[in-house]
């Protein structure tokens, strides 16, 4: 998967499940106080991107480290790169 397709689809899930307008969704978008999520909306971003990905994220140290919109395109990217690794 590349870069421009997890952030088109990281977007969309912003989107869809928050109701954001595009254009408000910048890579260095804080999530909480650019973007207005909280904690309980976390809960949701996680759900709505392991569905979206196919990915599982439990017990992942680095979600803690999320801070903008950027971290979470990193965030994935990493997460679908191990997954290749790990198929190969």
């Amino acid at each position: 998967m590349t870069e421009k397709e997890i952030i088109e689809k990281t977007n969309k899930v912003f989107e869809e499940f928050f109701e954001i307008e595009s254009e408000r969704l910048k890579p260095e978008a804080h999530i909480f106080s650019d973007l207005g999520l909280d904690s309980l909306d976390i809960v949701d971003l996680v759900v709505a991107l392991q569905k979206s990905f196919g990915i599982n994220i439990r017990n992942e140290d680095k979600i803690r480290d999320i801070r903008t919109l950027q971290d979470v395109y990193q965030f994935i990217f990493l997460i679908k790169n191990a997954e290749g690794i790990k198929d190969s």
